[in-house]
């Protein structure tokens, strides 16, 4: 066989599921009283670049306003970012109309009480996506709604029920279900678990990681739990005023960060021993401002071991952590 014989038949590198390139989103804000300032630039999301390989599970945590959920938005097809692209599945996801990138990739939003519509039946609402869709007859759709409550833990027969006649839980995996009933690649999970009790958490997590050995799915897991992070993905990006500031994978990160926000977060997990209290991670009381990020690196007015540059110099990405100390 010759050499181009060989490289013929060599298998394609993989795909990545998704794959994000320099990607940003600025939002424009005018403060109430104030009609005759000029707008304010909100940078949520700054030069972001990540993938996340077909089959695997990227967490993404950070602070509420660091980004994350509007980073998934974009991802979701939901928001346009203002610079860079995204692709998922290998196409430019900007180039998809609705019902390809509904075909693509699916949410499982936050909280179960308002994602579902109360005055739907659980059928019609596991249903939409298809019906939606088309080209598929209601006894194909019938079929597949039960076919997809059963492989969530619930009884078909609930497909008569209103969501307000289920559980937290239930109504978590009737979500579960409307985001898979289109076999989906890729799933966006932005905290799916956050208002359920702990008990029910558990149920949950252990569920979507079943779904995704078996329906070999990609996660986008973006949670402030660290303990959940730790439990399901096998990447974490860690963000920062709209930026990652380490990645890294799930065993590495949690063993031994090398960013100072990233010690500061798992720091400040709280423990069951009596008597610790609250932990004191040295990060102060005021929160980050999107709309004043500080010259140099953004972290350094609450970092503990900031250096003289880090006020005025951008930190390099180094090994996945962006930091003059990596």
């Amino acid at each position: 066989m010759t050499a181009d014989s060989v490289a013929a038949v060599a298998p394609a590198a993989a795909t990545p599921a998704i794959d994000i390139r320099a990607v940003r989103r600025i939002f424009r804000v005018r403060d109430a009283g104030r009609v005759w300032d000029a707008d304010r630039a909100v940078v949520a999301v700054d030069d972001v670049s990540l993938t996340v390989p077909a089959g695997g599970v990227l967490g993404v945590v950070g602070e509420s306003g660091c980004g994350k959920s509007t980073l998934a938005r974009m991802i979701l097809g939901l928001l346009a970012p203002t610079a860079g692209e995204i692709r998922v599945a290998g196409r430019h996801l900007a180039t998809l109309d609705r019902r390809a990138r509904a075909a693509l990739i699916q949410p499982v939003f936050q909280d179960p009480y308002a994602s579902l519509n109360p005055r739907r039946r659980v059928g019609d609402i596991v249903a939409l996506p298809l019906v939606a869709h088309g080209q598929i007859t209601r006894r194909d759709i019938a079929a597949r709604v039960a076919e997809m409550l059963t492989r969530v833990g619930l009884a078909p027969e609930l497909a008569r029920r209103l969501p307000g006649e289920l559980s937290g839980g239930q109504r978590q995996r009737v979500a579960i279900a409307r985001a898979l009933v289109l076999k989906p690649s890729i799933v966006v999970c932005d905290e799916p678990t956050s208002a359920l009790d702990v008990s029910v958490q558990a149920q949950i997590l252990n569920l979507l990681a079943e779904l995704r050995r078996e329906l070999n799915l990609t996660y986008l897991f973006i949670s402030h739990n660290l303990a959940v992070v730790e439990h399901v993905a096998s990447e974490v990006a860690v963000m920062y005023l709209g930026r990652i500031v380490e990645r890294a994978d799930t065993e590495t990160l949690f063993r031994a960060p090398r960013h100072p926000y990233t010690k500061a977060l798992l720091a400040s997990v709280l423990t069951p021993e009596p008597g610790l209290g609250v932990p004191d991670v040295g990060l102060g009381d005021t929160l980050p401002d999107p709309t004043a990020i500080p010259a140099g690196c953004r972290f350094h007015p609450r970092c503990p071991v900031a250096l003289e540059k880090c006020r005025s110099i951008a930190p390099p990405v180094v090994d996945g952590v962006e930091c003059h100390l990596a």
